[in-house]
């Protein structure tokens, strides 16, 4: 009689196991992607580990779907590789990165979600590796955020609130921004940003551009 009873446990912890490891499939994803722009950049795991401040585990732990990486460690990682942050979304960049896409469709918008932070992004200019102006739709769910940590990366980038309410710090200054307020800042200068609400979703229009060579 007991021993039916001891086997019942082991199937519960195998279902959860299923469950958890089916949760992070943006995380394999985003993975893979970044995998496949440091190998056609031809660097080593050493090599992008020690410009982006990571542990070479941390890294490995990234490219094979292990960890979910923020925002912050997404955009320093894009940087040491050269790309806008756009260049993770979207099919596996080639060596050129060239691309001739001139629409995008809105049923066809490549999507990154940061789903342990609450912060989602939406490609809404075509994917190329080699774009240095994209336009993203940014969904900060309740309380999502990029983190306590500022953060820095190339380029520049600007916004419109279009829904909500969004907490952005860039340097030592906060400010809150409601729908129809606008931001435009050098993204060398050390930033975050969050949704402050706990029961609404914020929207922004956020155009990001990449300033180096």
């Amino acid at each position: 009689m007991r021993k039916p009873a001891a086997a019942k446990p082991a199937r519960k912890v195998k279902a959860k196991a299923v469950a958890k490891s089916a949760e992070p499939a943006m995380d394999v994803a985003v993975g893979r992607r970044i995998r496949d722009l440091r190998r056609v950049r031809q660097f080593s795991l050493e090599t992008v580990a020690s410009r982006a401040d990571l542990s070479i585990g941390f890294l490995s732990q990234i490219e094979r779907g292990l960890s979910s990486p923020s925002l912050r460690v997404l955009a320093t990682l894009a940087d040491v590789l050269g790309v806008g942050i756009a260049a993770l979304f979207g099919a596996s960049p080639s060596s050129d990165g060239a691309s001739d896409q001139v629409v995008t469709r809105g049923l066809q918008r490549p999507e990154l979600k940061l789903w342990r932070t609450g912060v989602s992004k939406q490609l809404l200019s075509p994917a190329s590796a080699d774009n240095k102006l994209n336009l993203f739709l940014v969904h900060l769910e309740p309380g999502g955020s990029t983190g306590d940590e500022l953060y820095t990366h190339d380029g520049e980038e600007a916004g419109l609130v279009l829904e909500g309410e969004m907490m952005l710090t860039v340097d030592s200054e906060t400010w809150s921004l409601k729908t129809g307020d606008s931001f435009r800042f050098a993204s060398r200068r050390p930033h975050r940003f969050s949704n402050p609400a706990q029961d609404a979703k914020a929207v922004v229009l956020w155009v990001n551009c990449v300033t180096g060579g």
